[in-house]
């Protein structure tokens, strides 16, 4: 999946008076004289259903195959950089200001809320000018000696970037299990680590997704391998500690090269689970957890256009699926009988309500789902299935299950957050209906929730239909058309862009900058429809929702075309890269970041990390009619002689979600047709991937750049 990128990711921000955004200084936008790169011509043509492209660039995809272009792909990128460098030189003492803002926002020591799991609490800590972390845990006790599993500073030294993933203890709570990247291209080296004696095995797993899966016999782990290649998880393999991982046993092979496959561990220990499934089927494989070495059982044999996954209790099988049930509903069947054919119903669908996910316990299930755009959560008694559900109190929020591995309490933990109130970690008692606040997320320099106003409006779109739209701004900002608005959205893969909290945000909130989410169809904000009416052969509905949802805005005075910005990474960068093509004089400055925007061509080309387990999303463009209508928006091939807004693109050189020549081809195209004399910026990491840089202040000065970008464009530069 080319996953969401959030704009302004996580924390930071100190607030100051009201009135501020009234007094913001306002200067001449004035750009350097400064010659952007022109890229070189190579003829390349793609030829295909009786269709001939030219495709000049078409040499910069050379990096990774090593080709013949190699070192001058680096070089142009390069040459990108000092370009895009030169047009924001005046900008470089504000973003670093913008940096120490929102870093300063941030608690640098902090803590995460303490879980307990299997006899100890974990968490996480952060220290004071560190860039990463600390994995923690105290033994039956808060008051217990901390224990420091994993110091991710001390591992991260030397390495431009490090992620740590897949953390796994064993169920004898001595070994623990993780996975590393050091490249940012999402492919980890899992490592062991000996608890009891600090020992780090010599065991090394390569090419994996991270994550391990204990078996009961602690010497024993299942983990996803990737194909070296298209990273695809192609197999699912056993590993035993001590022995030597290239003779590790395939205990299950992925032939449909459509699909994604993991594995998991249930809660109560019990089963492993291995997971196929793509966008439109999946099927499960279980074994016993305490039988490593025996053989997986298929729960119930793929089915077309059913999607299933299952939950196990202490005496039955739940599943929850879409089979005849659009929004999903919940089956039961017996520990000895998983087929279909022994499936009956034990929470049935709704049409108004989308079923998300189950968080089983010994005499609960907590019920995530979503009605009206809007996450919910339902709390179930096993024992005589009454319900009830938590009530929230604000317009517009997220609520979501949070870290819940303890399978014999009656204790749910869940976070909470809007974009007014900042994230926040509840218990809540499934039987006494008590909820305590564990902690809530503090943004240094202080922060006054009432000085700011969130809205949820909808917006008619050109089909009749209404989309919802998540507004924040600062208290007096007046909705005369005359203040700046940035417009997010993503609108694919059935994600659901909900509104949250972001300390970094403030920075534009308290600058004048109202910020509002487009909740489009591709997502699943409204249910299972939303998504299927914004993908494959209806994915122009996610585009013109955008367009509409930025015509609705101006309609209603919160901004005008002058002053509205679109915002989009990943798919999300499709979008923005298709609206600027469909309606470019709609918007005064776009920031696409690491953008799918050369659809055509990477849907061709299955050596691509995630080509072919996307067909079911976009469509697969050997087949006719799919290349004609995937042709028909995708951005590269739609640029025209135009004046387009202007342009802010930032990738990665190791992003294998989105290669880095995407949006450098898209660049080098759009400077050919641009009219008129707004900017087109490239910005590359020459050393991340498509999360950006892994330290928790480094990306900040990626959001002070975009943030600088959008101020210049307001004549704004403090």
């Amino acid at each position: 999946m080319r996953h969401k990128i959030v704009f302004g990711l996580i924390s930071a921000l100190a607030l100051s008076s009201c009135s501020q955004q009234n007094n913001v200084k306002k200067d001449p936008i004035n750009w350097p004289e400064a010659t952007p790169p022109i890229a070189e011509l190579k003829a390349y043509q793609r030829i295909i259903h009786g269709d001939t492209v030219q495709d000049p660039y078409y040499w910069m995809n050379d990096y990774f195959k090593k080709g013949p272009d190699s070192s001058k792909v680096v070089t142009y990128l390069e040459a990108e950089n000092q370009y895009t460098s030169a047009m924001m030189k005046a900008t470089e003492k504000f973003q670093d200001d913008l940096f120490k803002e929102m870093k300063a926002r941030i608690k640098e020591t902090d803590e995460s809320v303490p879980y307990l799991m299997n006899g100890y609490y974990y968490y996480q800590r952060t220290e004071e000018g560190k860039q990463y972390y600390k994995v923690c845990r105290k033994k039956g006790s808060l008051n217990a000696p901390e224990e420091v599993l994993l110091d991710v500073d001390k591992m991260a030294e030397g390495f431009p970037y490090y992620a740590v993933g897949g953390v796994a203890v064993s169920p004898d709570n001595k070994m623990i299990a993780y996975g590393v990247d050091t490249v940012s291209r999402r492919e980890y080296v899992i490592h062991f680590k000996n608890l009891e004696t600090g020992e780090i095995l010599k065991d090394r797993i390569t090419r994996t997704t991270g994550s391990a899966t204990w078996a009961a016999d602690n010497k024993t782990v299942f983990y996803t391998a990737k194909n070296p290649v298209t990273l695809l998880t192609e197999k699912i393999k056993r590993h035993t500690l001590g022995t030597n991982s290239e003779s590790d046993v395939v205990v299950y092979e992925e032939k449909d090269n459509t699909n994604y496959i993991g594995v998991w561990k249930s809660k109560n220990q019990q089963y492993i689970f291995i997971q196929s499934g793509g966008t439109l089927s999946s099927e499960t494989l279980y074994l016993k957890a305490d039988d490593p070495n025996g053989t997986f059982k298929v729960f119930q044999a793929r089915m077309k256009d059913v999607l299933y996954n299952v939950t196990p209790l202490a005496d039955r099988f739940l599943i929850v699926t879409n089979d005849q049930a659009q929004n999903f509903k919940v089956m039961e069947t017996p520990l000895d009988k998983t087929g279909k054919e022994n499936w009956k119903e034990y929470i049935p669908h709704r049409k108004d309500v989308l079923i998300e996910g189950l968080d089983e316990f010994e005499n609960y299930l907590v019920i995530s789902e979503r009605k009206n755009g809007l996450t919910n959560l339902a709390v179930r008694n096993l024992k005589d299935n009454s319900q009830h559900y938590l009530d929230f109190g604000e317009a517009a929020y997220t609520v979501y299950s949070s870290a819940n591995p303890e399978y014999h309490t009656d204790i749910v933990r869940y976070g909470y957050t809007s974009m007014v109130t900042p994230s926040s970690t509840y218990d809540y008692n499934m039987k006494s209906k008590e909820k305590t606040l564990l902690k809530q997320q503090e943004v240094l320099g202080g922060y006054n929730q009432e000085e700011y106003v969130t809205e949820r409006v909808m917006a008619k779109v050109r089909d009749g239909v209404e989309v919802p739209i998540s507004i924040v701004y600062k208290k007096g900002t007046k909705k005369d058309g005359q203040a700046p608005l940035l417009l997010y959205a993503y609108g694919s893969y059935g994600s659901s862009m909900d509104p949250t909290f972001s300390s970094t945000r403030l920075s534009l909130l308290d600058r004048g900058f109202i910020y509002a989410i487009a909740h489009i169809r591709g997502g699943e904000e409204m249910g299972r429809q939303w998504y299927e009416d914004g993908k494959m052969m209806k994915k122009i509905n996610t585009f013109t929702d955008f367009i509409d949802c930025g015509k609705f805005l101006i309609d209603q005075k919160y901004t005008s075309s002058q002053h509205l910005y679109a915002q989009g990474g990943s798919a999300g960068g499709l979008l923005v890269g298709a609206v600027i093509n469909m309606a470019p004089e709609l918007w005064n400055g776009v920031i696409a970041q690491v953008p799918f925007v050369d659809v055509v061509n990477t849907m061709l080309d299955e050596s691509i990390p995630l080509t072919t387990n996307e067909y079911d999303e976009w469509g697969n463009p050997n087949n006719k009619e799919a290349y004609d209508y995937m042709k028909s928006y995708s951005p590269y091939e739609n640029i025209e002689a135009k004046v387009y807004p202007n342009l802010l693109v930032t990738t990665g050189l190791h992003d294998s979600q989105v290669q880095y020549f995407e949006p450098a081809k898209w660049v080098a195209k759009l400077r050919t047709k641009q009219q008129g004399k707004n900017v087109i910026l490239l910005k590359t990491d020459m050393d991340y991937g498509h999360g950006g840089a892994s330290g928790r202040f480094d990306y900040l000065k990626d959001v002070a750049l975009n943030y600088a970008f959008l101020f210049k464009l307001e004549g704004i530069f403090e």
